[in-house]
């Protein structure tokens, strides 16, 4: 189906995007999915041709370019190629608006021409062992010590948790109000600040996932976000972004995902002639290629909506919940229909299946987005 919310503008940012991504990213996949990290340079380069925080003010060294669809283009096409370690839509698209959104006019220019120049990394540091979706059970506090806060507490499943020079941590700030939390910016390098191992995951091989620990941390005044008790509401108010982002890469993963079995069955020949041919494949690609185009039009809608801040958290996590719950279907459809090839980790196929099971989890479970929708309908 044509799509038609994308301009002029949109397309040559997509043709330099993927320009970029066939130098710079393509040829060193192998290499990265094998050290379980991307290297740092990178994200250099990608600094240098403006491709992280685009919307930033230029004020900054940003492109001042306030429009999603520069995001959903980046989603996409990082997508095509099955990259999940290059993690640039966490960088500019989940963590880089916290400190646009709730920093002070000394900590914007203290920290985001740094991050558009791709010298620091961002991570955010929500989940710990022992809460995930639930975020009001978290364990990490921040004390207040007069001129610094006192931070220990430990986070789990941090994506870029190797890379990042600059962690948005959250811990509690008051005991007695589950709901008081801080939003703190930790730097590389701040004593008690330590890494835990790379975590060995199903999928996702190139990203960093690690474990953070924060032991006696002596966070400065200044690294505070906003209000000290109010950063679970700054979570809340992000998330819709982040579903919306986990949106887009996972309509466009399921996309990829078709292509490459289309490939396949095409030249893929069982009694005689192509798999394509069998009426139980194009039955499953027809379902397919239908799913997909229904939730590129809804996930292009909300994207679109959101650039008029107007979409609903209800809506965006309808978004997470069709398209991840889908792109899941889709990989294990394309694995299907490639036999006994589709597990073998040399045929894309099964990176893909590998990659897209997390996207059911993380930025909040299936489970968790129809509890949103539900509450929503006043149920």
């Amino acid at each position: 189906m044509q799509r038609i919310h994308f301009e002029t503008e949109h397309n040559l940012f997509r043709d330099a995007f993927r320009a970029f991504l066939g130098k710079e990213v393509l040829p060193h996949q192998d290499a990265w999915e094998e050290a379980g990290v991307v290297d740092r340079g990178v994200w250099l380069k990608a600094g240098e041709q403006g491709f992280l925080l685009p919307w930033a003010d230029e004020a900054y060294g940003g492109a001042g370019l306030k429009d999603f669809r520069y995001e959903q283009i980046m989603c996409e096409e990082l997508a095509r190629i099955n990259e999940p370690g290059f993690m640039i839509p966490l960088h500019s698209a989940l963590c880089g608006p916290y400190i646009a959104e709730y920093g002070n006019a000394e900590q914007k220019a203290r920290f985001l021409p740094g991050i558009i120049r791709g010298e620091t990394i961002l991570a955010v540091a929500m989940t710990e062992p022992s809460a995930g979706s639930d975020l009001a059970g978290m364990r990490s506090t921040a004390v207040d010590k007069g001129d610094h806060w006192l931070l220990n507490g430990s986070k789990v499943f941090i994506s870029n948790g190797l890379l990042a020079d600059l962690v948005i941590v959250a811990a509690k700030t008051d005991p007695s109000n589950p709901h008081a939390m801080g939003l703190f910016l930790v730097e590389r390098g701040m004593p008690g600040f330590e890494r835990g191992r790379n975590l060995k995951k199903l999928g996702m091989k190139s990203q960093d996932t690690a474990e953070l620990f924060f032991n006696d941390v002596r966070v400065p005044k200044e690294n505070l976000l906003g209000d000290a008790k109010g950063g679970f509401y700054y979570l809340m108010n992000m998330l819709a972004q982040e579903r919306l982002t986990n949106a887009c890469g996972a309509v466009a993963g399921a996309e990829a995902a078709l292509q490459a079995t289309l490939d396949y069955v095409r030249e893929r020949k069982a009694f005689g002639r192509p798999v394509a041919h069998f009426q139980n494949t194009r039955f499953k690609l027809a379902e397919m290629r239908t799913q997909i185009d229904v939730a590129q039009v809804f996930t292009d809608r909300c994207v679109m909506d959101h650039n008029q801040k107007k979409l609903s958290p209800e809506v965006a996590a309808e978004a997470k919940l069709f398209t991840t719950e889908l792109l899941g279907k889709v990989v294990d459809e394309g694995v299907q229909l490639h036999g006994g090839w589709g597990y073998m980790w040399e045929y894309p196929i099964c990176r893909m299946y590998a990659n897209a099971r997390i996207q059911r989890i993380f930025a909040g479970t299936s489970e968790i987005m129809k509890e949103i929708i539900s509450r929503g309908m006043k149920l």
